[in-house]
């Protein structure tokens, strides 16, 4: 089955150019079955790497641009009357692929929606509840806190989303090569659907089989400890923090082809995993710490297991 990440990194790279680790990790998160949170300044690719997956998998994507004025029942729908009675009328989140357009413009009440939808794997409209479509994933996009008509989200809702990632301008040469290659057709013209719905759901059956040794439990766990007892965090890394880094390094081990974790499947992933869930304190706000600082400390300081066939 490695054969699909290499299809999928293919097509995706047609159009999203410099960006290789980028879009690794949301192939990682797509196999997790877990949700992205793509913060950004506007124009560097966000939407059109998610368009750019949809494709490349054949999945059934909408996608709902966020405004103080959408409502809940944009995202989750609505019922109304019919000839038998109250007819459930699907709202956008009825889908494989959400991709959720600058998700911290609108109100809170809407973004409680559709993050507790993303939490159950369903939604509940006047009280009849209606299971969302497998597999289903969020690409959700917002600009830095600070930007015109944003507002944060809360850390509760910061921590349904399985990894947070930036793009990040392109560097020089690839920049180039964007502006050559947008003055003809429009790129995502050239992906083609190189998976469809059963493939992805048989592959991310799989990817969740790839063995961890306890070795690599014990990692995890200290990584995860080591945040809480950190003098400049305030709030840590939790057990459901701790899960979710375990699920991506599964799929990252699958995704290299490997049916087996190391311990660099974690470490590499721990900033996009573990950085959004971190509250710091106001100590280290006020000495200019950042999430990232204190996880490279971690990392540096927590040792990592050596793996020898004894411990597979």
């Amino acid at each position: 089955m490695y054969e699909i990440t290499q299809n999928v990194m293919d097509q995706v790279k047609q159009v999203i150019v410099g960006k290789d680790d980028v879009i690794r990790r949301v192939w990682i998160a797509i196999l997790a079955q877990g949700h992205v949170l793509l913060e950004d300044v506007p124009g560097v690719g966000k939407t059109t790497m998610a368009l750019a997956f949809s494709r490349a998998l054949g999945l059934d994507t909408k996608r709902i641009q966020f405004t103080p004025d959408t409502m809940p029942s944009d995202i989750i729908g609505f019922s109304m009357p019919g000839k038998d009675g109250m007819v459930y009328q699907p709202g956008a989140i009825m889908t494989n692929l959400l991709l959720a357009d600058e998700i911290n413009r609108t109100s809170s009440k809407t973004q409680s929606a559709l993050l507790e939808a993303m939490e159950e794997g369903q939604v509940t409209v006047d009280r009849v509840t209606h299971p969302l479509p497998a597999p289903f994933v969020v690409l959700a996009t917002q600009n830095p806190v600070g930007s015109a008509g944003t507002q944060e989200l809360p850390n509760s809702q910061l921590d349904r989303f399985l990894m947070k990632l930036s793009m990040g301008y392109p560097d020089l040469k690839s920049q180039v090569h964007i502006l050559r290659d947008r003055s003809g057709e429009d790129p995502l013209s050239r992906v083609r659907p190189v998976a469809d719905r059963e493939t992805l759901l048989d592959t991310i059956r799989q990817a969740r089989t790839t063995y961890i040794a306890d070795s690599v439990y014990d990692y995890i766990a200290r990584l995860a400890q080591a945040t809480r007892e950190h003098p400049m965090v305030r709030l840590g890394i939790s057990p459901r923090g701790a899960l979710a880094l375990c699920r991506c390094a599964r799929a990252a081990a699958f995704a290299a082809g490997r049916d087996f974790v190391l311990p660099e499947d974690a470490a590499e992933l721990v900033p996009e995993v573990f950085g959004h869930r971190l509250m710091l304190s106001s100590r280290a706000k006020l000495n200019d710490y950042t999430p990232g600082a204190i996880l490279s400390q971690v990392l540096e300081e927590t040792p990592a297991p050596a793996m020898t066939e004894q411990t597979l």
